[in-house]
């Protein structure tokens, strides 16, 4: 079990050097490598401690010991299940694959792409951890550009354009931090642990970094204004680019903020909390007007996706355990439900060679199964109760509530909106007389379909039902990234904001109430140390006197 993270990133890697010798049946490999990889991922799930603190399954390896660098790898209860999900919609990407124009360098991009995922939510290490980074863009840049249609080229390098500028920034701040650890210790390294227990960073050097980490974490989200290069890239990619990247790349940059910047810069995650909720509001908002407006059915998908963003965002800057967990369980909705709606686009417009909402009308008469799928889905989007979407959005909305019922009132109205388009792009699409009579011979779900999107609408409900299994792992993890977070606050008015006197005094109440219980076993234990060594004294004695006896 030591190496099993070791194992998850770098199998699907091992897995594309082999598919180069591969000529034949290369997409069943694919499905086997990742089932395989998906199987690994659920046994990291069952074997992870869920009351244990602190990352496990941690594996170090020096490389460069000079400058700290090391190969560095854990897990917790906030990166454990992005690692499965990365898993889960690599193996439907596969099942769903149907890409015929040069199969083989796309299945090789994908599994190189896998593997780069589940590199970057296991990272510990910061320079790794920008590796894995930087590399995730060149597999979906070379997606994007070869297997993607219209202006495919612009939207590729836009998207590599405005990812790579960003992370260059964040690489500056990690650099720098880097070098702040070294005055302050003596030591060099990039071990994000050993970062964690640095001595207090001054407020405005925090705010510096935090816009330095801002900036790269930012555009990855996207977050508003960077986030022009999310529809012509969602736009022009192949549906299989588009699941990918709405279900686990566009998770990088929240993940980021939470393994990051809330715990290493808590000063500044308090002081820029409004002008970053206020962005994330602008998301919101904007997202949902502008997909109502939108007359491609998958522009209304990607637009969407900027919205629910910009809901996980208010999460996190939440800063309390209700905020933040909801996020990240949203983090995992999302990608399934977004990723289910980008597939469902991709399988119309393998049929009809047409995206806008105006060409449908009535298919749901033509294709009764496929609109009861996209209805679940749609309603999942919307945040139905009892459905996925629901937990995440109203766990973090609860959470930034605490902050500001104001703005908190804003973004759940704006969530009303995000109802009303999907139900706008239902109606248009799915009810109806069919007008064109090209829709009269559009054929409904095969095995293949079905065999992709079934495993998503029963996790969609299951999770739904019962978030349990999901939410116990997170609670646990983001309160160990809240503990790191306020033992680093410098400023008072961070703290009273925190309300830490009163964690602290808790901390105190239950330390006191412990070490009373230990207090009352340890005189247990003395109590009953004495009563045998009493008992051992008198069988002492009667030995002694048997022995006289026997003398005798």
């Amino acid at each position: 079990m030591d190496y099993l993270l070791t194992l998850l990133i770098f199998f699907p890697f091992i897995g594309a050097i082999l598919a180069i010798g591969i000529k034949e049946n290369l997409k069943a490999y694919a499905v086997v490598i990742s089932f395989i990889e998906l199987g690994l991922a659920l046994l990291l799930w069952y074997s992870f401690d869920r009351e244990a603190d602190g990352f496990q399954f941690v594996t170090s390896l020096p490389l460069v010991v000079n400058f700290g660098i090391s190969y560095l790898v854990g897990v917790d209860g906030i990166s454990l299940f992005l690692i499965v999900l990365s898993a889960l919609i690599s193996l439907i990407g596969f099942i769903y694959l149907n890409e015929t124009q040069e199969t083989k360098k796309l299945i090789l991009s994908l599994l190189c792409l896998e593997s780069i995922m589940i590199g970057v939510f296991c990272a510990l290490d910061m320079i790794l951890f920008y590796i894995f980074w930087e590399l995730s863009l060149v597999p979906m840049l070379y997606i994007i550009g070869a297997w993607g249609s219209g202006s495919r080229i612009y939207a590729a390098v836009k998207f590599f354009l405005y990812t790579f500028l960003g992370s260059m920034i964040m690489l500056i701040g990690i650099l720098f931090l880097t070098y702040y650890y070294f005055s302050v210790s003596g030591v060099w390294t990039f071990s994000l642990l050993e970062w964690y227990s640095l001595s207090l960073i001054p407020e405005d050097l925090q705010i510096m970094l935090f816009l330095a980490f801002f900036c790269g974490l930012a555009v990855k989200v996207p977050m508003f204004p960077f986030h022009t290069w999310l529809p012509y890239a969602h736009g022009q990619a192949p549906t299989i680019g588009s699941i990918i990247l709405a279900a686990v790349l566009l998770k990088m940059g929240t993940y980021g903020f939470v393994r990051f910047s809330l715990p290493l810069f808590p000063d500044a995650s308090v002081a820029l909390l409004m002008p970053v909720a206020i962005l994330s509001l602008i998301m919101i908002v904007y997202g949902a007007m502008v997909a109502f407006a939108q007359e491609d059915m998958k522009q209304v998908v990607a637009y969407s996706s900027i919205s629910h963003m910009g809901v996980i965002m208010i999460g996190i800057f939440a800063l309390n355990m209700e905020g933040i967990s909801g996020s990240v369980f949203f983090m995992l909705s999302h990608g399934i439900i977004s990723g289910a709606l980008f597939m469902l686009v991709g399988m119309i417009y393998e049929r009809r060679h047409t995206k806008m909402i105006a060409e449908f009308g009535g298919i749901a008469k033509v294709m009764p199964n496929y609109a009861a799928i996209f209805g679940i889905m749609m309603m999942a989007s919307a945040g139905l109760p009892l459905t996925m979407g629901f937990v995440g959005e109203f766990l973090s909305l609860l959470g930034f509530f605490q902050i500001s019922p104001i703005l908190a009132g804003v973004a759940g109205i704006s969530i009303i909106v995000g109802a009303i388009y999907m139900l706008n792009l239902y109606r248009k699409a799915f009810y109806g007389k069919v007008i064109n009579q090209e829709n009269l011979k559009l054929q409904d779900l095969d095995k293949r379909e079905w065999s992709a999107l079934l495993p998503l609408v029963a996790i969609v409900i299951w999770l739904g039902v019962y978030p349990k299994p999901i939410l116990t792992p997170i609670n646990k993890g983001v309160e160990n990234m809240l503990a790191v977070m306020y033992s680093r606050v410098v400023a008072p008015e961070t703290k009273a904001f925190l309300g830490i006197d009163l964690e602290l005094s808790e901390f105190l109440q239950q330390g006191e109430s412990s070490n009373i219980e230990n207090l009352e076993n340890l005189e247990n234990s003395q109590g009953e140390k004495k009563d045998s060594q009493e008992a051992i004294k008198e069988n002492n004695a009667t030995n002694a006197e048997s022995l006289q006896e026997e003398g005798r």
